[in-house]
């Protein structure tokens, strides 16, 4: 389970189990910054903590901070910057600036996180608007689905607004802070609202039970993807090591993929090594629209499998969507590390990076996430997760 996801589950079951505690959420980030907005930290009164917001740049303070809320102090904003005497002695030295909202949960707001949270688990698509600014900071107003839940305080005019902005949000897949008139208006600065959304996980889906699915399924697992292990031979897909970490299908490759909805966040990898097998799968993910398809193999292999695909009528286009053989060159020789370097090629490839040495390039380190290709439309996530659900 990836940190992000464990520290919601955390929030959900604190606030299941009525704890007292700050929930920290850093909700706008300038410059270089560890990690992006929506990041949160949480402060038990009896100061258990869990999450990060810098990975340990300004944590320490904001401990301090929480214990003040905690004892009645109302929610409010901090922020840290490169330049400040504060950030230096507290370790923010990445050049960036961080603005985090403290806030103690109300009831009214416990109950439509929980909604939120519970959602989210489930796989639904939800974007979560939190108000940042007195009065009502912490006020939390959810969409899931297209269902609204909570309101961002005692201004209705504000909630409307915001509600309006909220699918799009979702469509986006962004996490942003903006801001809105005293009144309530889409135009102004009088009121900020931070809008996070949370799409459906991405989802990898490996054709062929071999010692490489089973390295690379687990480590998609810890990435957060939703992985599905395919092979039509049963003798192969029945180890356990496969289902501790996917969800395996016996079914043959374009039956299993014949009408599957796939996007840009998604992933196809081919490694059945055998041509009955991954031609049927590369001919299929080709009429998706999967962000990635790779095939392992050798660079004969690959040569093979290329001129058997093109006889069968594929075009240039569609063999050009293929990366075979697939990964990263780091001379990766076990399954393990063979499953690190085709994950780093996805990875890459979804942020639109080349994949080279950090040391030997320029520019932002960090992806931004409206750098990431959008999702699938609202309408097409809602009715997944629906059908998932059912």
């Amino acid at each position: 389970m990836p940190p992000e996801a464990f520290t919601r589950s955390v929030l959900l079951r604190w606030l299941k189990e009525r704890r007292r505690f700050v929930w920290a959420l850093l909700v706008d980030a300038d410059g270089s910054s560890p990690l992006d907005p929506g990041a949160m930290m949480l402060i038990a009164d009896n100061l258990e903590l869990e999450g990060t917001l810098t990975g340990g740049c300004v944590e320490g303070a904001l401990v301090e901070e929480a214990r003040q809320v905690l004892a009645g102090a109302p929610p409010h904003l901090s922020s840290f910057g490169f330049s400040d005497e504060l950030a230096g002695q507290v370790g923010l030295m990445c050049g960036g600036n961080v603005t985090v909202l403290l806030s103690e949960p109300s009831e009214r707001d416990a109950a439509t996180l929980v909604a939120t949270l519970t959602a989210i688990e489930s796989g639904r698509p939800t974007a979560l608007a939190v108000k940042v600014d007195e009065p009502d900071a912490g006020s939390c107003l959810a969409l899931i689905g297209t269902s609204l839940v909570g309101s961002l305080g005692d201004n209705q005019v504000l909630s409307a607004s915001v509600a309006r902005d909220l699918p799009g949000m979702l469509e986006l897949g962004h996490a942003k802070l903006r801001r809105y008139g005293l009144d309530g208006t889409q135009l102004g600065d009088g009121a900020g609202v931070f809008i996070q959304s949370f799409l459906q996980p991405p989802r990898l889906i490996i054709f062929g039970a071999t010692d490489f699915s089973a390295s690379t399924a687990s480590l998609a697992h810890e990435l957060g993807y939703t992985v599905t292990i395919c092979d039509p031979r049963k003798p192969f897909a029945a180890s356990e090591r496969y289902s501790s970490v996917a969800t395996v299908v016996e079914q043959w490759p374009d039956v299993y993929l014949n009408g599957l909805s796939l996007g840009p966040r998604d992933a196809v990898l081919v490694f059945t090594h055998d041509p009955k097998f991954d031609e049927p799968a590369v001919r299929a993910a080709v009429a998706t629209d999967v962000g990635y398809i790779g095939a392992l193999g050798s660079r004969r292999t690959a040569a093979e499998r290329e001129r058997r695909l093109r006889a069968a009528g594929l075009t240039e286009g569609q063999l050009a969507r293929v990366i075979s053989p697939c990964g990263h060159d780091i001379g990766a020789g076990t399954p393990a590390e063979t499953a690190l370097s085709i994950l780093a090629e996805i990875i890459a490839q979804r942020h639109h990076r080349s994949g080279g040495s950090l040391s030997g390039a320029s520019g932002p380190i960090r992806a931004r996430a409206e750098d990431v290709p959008a999702t699938r439309s609202l309408k097409r996530s809602a009715a997944n997760a629906q059908a998932t659900a059912e």
